[in-house]
């Protein structure tokens, strides 16, 4: 089988780096797999093992320093007749240690190989996350007060399926590579090679020291016994396919005509609790039955049981670029906390803006248009004061007709969820009734 390296662009790195017998390995275990450049992907990141994916005449990714593992596995699930290989050195590795740990629990189809030269020998030498503690490197003693991590033992500890550690220097490394890409499920080769650049200039290090100190370790020559499994992206398809097909988005067909022109925003504020979120989804599918486009902003604390609730909502027979609203059309104010939050707001309505607000909820001096609901007298508990405010501002045939919010209902609920939802919004529409004809 013929080189897949790239005769226009060679490896080059220092004189004795390890990382050039990596690449070179690299290709013979191509040329013994018997795979063409179609059938790779090299997935590289930042550092001197960035430069591989430029190397060869395969497919390539580059990415951000660290996140190699997320595209590849991204890639593998898209792809999964691609043999997927994961070039990052320790620091790559440092940084995405949180990545390196969920592949290892997915045992997705990817080979890593870590050229593992224990320093961030392109940025200055500076320690890395393998750095020993007795090394002199670029970020003075910051190595000499923190372990180094053994990558074989974390990733078989976080259940990677193959694991194994090699001299870069081994003269079995293009098998030892073979073997890992052979392997079904997430295969870790943890290379160790000299960085001549930075780290040997203040440490010694060669390949024969190099190879006492991984005999003198715990050996990792393969697959995990323990760690034994399927491949993810088998057992990820297989579930797929038993869990049936993907429900279809749902499609909202124009039936019904909208009861204003041009855009219109609304503004729901409450508390958490009172369904303000679920009221501004409402008045979406309304709008959407009459044709318009809609958008809805929603804001609450990560508290979620406890606090503001708020949901801006826009319609428009255009499209909608930016979701802002500063100067709403109609204003649903329902509790204390979402009113506070929108104080700015709410004091600066125009007399063209429709208010429901809520007896109990204080607002600000504004020249809107307020009708004032006592829920509590009226029976409406807090949780369907938002449906019973639609109900009223569709009653006014401002921003929704009445036809619209019960199509709406008709979207988004079924059974005695939507039976019960069309008696609220008619004891909600016999209130405002009842405080339009008292006026």
């Amino acid at each position: 089988m013929a080189s897949l390296l790239n005769e226009k662009r060679p490896p080059v790195f220092c004189p004795g780096c390890g990382h050039e017998t990596v690449a070179r390995a690299l290709d013979r275990s191509f040329a013994s797999l018997g795979v063409k450049g179609s059938d790779v992907v090299i997935v590289s990141d930042i550092g001197c093992s960035g430069l591989f994916d430029t190397f060869f005449h395969t497919h390539a990714f580059h990415g951000l320093h660290g996140r190699a593992l997320t595209y590849a596995t991204g890639i593998k699930l898209a792809r999964p007749e691609l043999k997927v290989i994961v070039t990052m050195g320790d620091g790559g590795m440092g940084i995405g240690g949180a990545h390196l740990l969920s592949t290892c629990r997915r045992n997705i189809d990817l080979t890593l190989v870590v050229l593992n030269n224990f320093n961030y020998g392109m940025t200055g030498g500076q320690f890395s996350a393998t750095t020993p503690p007795d090394a002199l490197v670029g970020s003075g003693f910051l190595n000499r007060i923190e372990n180094p991590m053994d990558i074989c033992r974390v990733t078989a500890a976080a259940g990677a399926g193959y694991v194994a550690r090699v001299s870069a220097y081994n003269r079995e490394l293009a098998l030892e590579i073979e073997k890992a890409v052979r392997f079904k499920g997430f295969s870790v080769l943890d290379l160790w090679g000299v960085c001549p650049g930075r780290y040997t200039k203040k440490n010694k290090l060669s390949p024969k020291s190099i190879q006492q100190s991984i005999d003198s370790l715990p050996a990792f020559s393969g697959p995990v016994d323990a760690n034994h499994r399927g491949e993810y992206g088998e057992r990820y398809r297989a579930a797929a396919t038993e869990s049936g097909p993907v429900p279809r988005a749902l499609k909202v067909s124009k039936t019904l005509a909208s009861p204003v022109h041009g855009r219109q925003e609304i503004m729901i504020v409450g508390s958490a609790g009172q369904r303000i979120v679920t009221g501004g989804e409402i008045l979406c599918y309304a709008g959407l039955t009459a044709g318009l486009n809609a958008a809805q902003k929603n804001d609450y604390p990560i508290t979620v049981l406890r606090g503001h609730s708020i949901s801006e909502v826009i319609l428009s027979p255009e499209a909608i670029a930016y979701t802002g609203i500063e100067n709403p059309d109609a204003v649903l104010a329902l509790g204390p906390e979402g009113a506070a939050r929108r104080r700015a707001i709410l004091g600066g309505l125009t007399k063209d803006t429709v208010v429901i607000q809520s007896a109990d909820v204080p607002l600000p001096p504004s020249n809107g248009k307020i009708m004032t609901v006592d829920f509590q007298a009226a029976k409406i508990k807090p949780p369907d004061r938002a449906l019973a405010a639609l109900a009223m501002l569709a009653g006014l045939n401002s921003v929704l007709s009445m036809e619209m919010l019960k199509a709406a209902l008709n979207i988004r609920f079924r059974g005695d969820v939507l039976k019960k939802a069309l008696a609220l919004i008619d004891k909600a529409s016999a209130v405002a009734l009842d405080l339009a004809t008292s006026k």
